[in-house]
C-alpha cells in the first residue's frame, strides 16, 4: 500500500517543486514506483519533468472536477519509475469552482485513494498558499514534508502552516503526520545558514530530516532542461542530497 506525501509550505521559493521533482526521481532510481501530482497552478513540476504545459488536456484540474478518472490523467516521465499527473494554469479556477461544493476539501482524496495500491509513494507538489488546493492535498495525504529555506525569514509563517496542519488533523484527516522538516538552500559559508539550521534543529529536533539540501547551481539549472537532477547530473551535490533524502524516507517507512 503506497504512502501519500504532500510537500507544502505557503511561502514561495522554499524549494517545494525542486524537492517534489528530485525526491520523486530519487525514489524512482531506488526502484520505488512513484506518482507525482502537480497541484500548483504554476505547473512548475510539470514543466520541470519535461512536459509541455500548454498541451495538457487532462490533469489535476479535471481530477478535482471529477470529469475524468485519475488513471486517464497519468503520464509517464523520462525518470525511471516516475509517473506524473500534470497541471495547467486552468487549475487557478478550481478554488472558486469548489467553494460551494459539498465536501470540497475531499475532492482530491476521493479521486486518488484508489491509486495507493499501485504506487509506493504518491507525492503532491502543493501551491504556495493555504487555499483549497493545499487543503485538498493535506486532506488526501498520509504525511507532509515541509521545506524550509536556510534564510532570514525561514521560520516566519511556519507557525501558521503548523496550525493549518493541526486543524486539518482535527477536522479532515486525523491520520495526517508530519514526515519531516527539510532544510533547503543551505550554504555552509554563510553564518546565517548555519544559524537557521541550529534554530530549526533546536526547536523541532526529531522532526527535522538529517539530510540538508545544499545550494547547488546544477540543481537550479536542471528544470530548465525539463529534467530531474538525477537525469541532468547524477554526480552533483544536489543529486546526492536528494538520494540521501530518499534513503532516509524509505528507511523511515520500512
Amino acid at each position: 500500500m503506497g504512502k501519500i506525501i504532500a510537500i507544502a509550505n505557503q511561502k514561495g521559493g522554499v524549494g517545494k517543486t525542486t524537492t517534489s521533482i528530485n525526491l520523486a526521481a530519487s525514489l524512482g532510481v531506488l526502484e520505488k514506483k512513484v506518482l507525482l501530482i502537480d497541484a500548483d497552478p504554476q505547473a512548475n513540476a510539470t514543466s520541470g519533468l519535461g512536459l509541455d504545459v500548454e498541451n495538457i488536456e487532462k490533469g489535476t484540474y479535471q481530477i478535482l472536477e471529477h470529469t475524468i478518472t485519475p488513471k486517464e490523467a497519468i503520464v509517464p516521465t523520462s525518470s525511471p519509475n516516475v509517473d506524473i499527473i500534470p497541471a495547467h494554469i486552468d487549475l487557478v479556477a478550481i478554488e472558486i469552482e469548489l467553494v460551494d461544493k459539498d465536501q470540497r476539501e475531499y475532492m482530491l482524496k476521493k479521486a486518488i485513494t484508489s491509486l495507493k495500491s499501485e504506487y509506493d509513494y504518491i507525492l503532491i507538489d502543493c501551491a504556495p498558499s493555504l487555499g483549497l488546493l493545499t487543503l485538498n492535498a493535506l486532506t488526501a495525504s498520509d504525511a507532509v514534508i515541509i521545506p524550509i529555506q536556510c534564510e532570514y525569514f525561514a521560520l516566519e509563517g511556519l507557525g501558521k502552516l503548523l496550525n493549518t496542519i493541526k486543524s486539518v488533523q482535527k477536522i479532515h484527516n486525523k491520520l495526517l503526520d508530519i514526515e519531516g522538516l527539510l532544510l533547503t538552500m543551505y550554504d555552509s559559508r554563510l553564518r546565517l545558514s548555519n544559524q537557521v539550521v541550529e534554530e530549526v534543529q533546536k526547536h523541532f529536533n526529531e522532526m527535522v530530516f538529517k539530510t540538508i539540501i545544499q545550494r547547488n547551481i546544477r540543481l537550479s539549472e536542471a528544470p530548465s532542461y525539463g529534467e530531474s537532477i538525477i537525469n541532468y547530473d547524477a554526480s552533483s551535490k544536489g543529486a546526492s542530497n536528494y538520494l540521501s533524502l530518499a534513503h532516509e524516507i524509505i528507511k523511515k517507512n520500512s
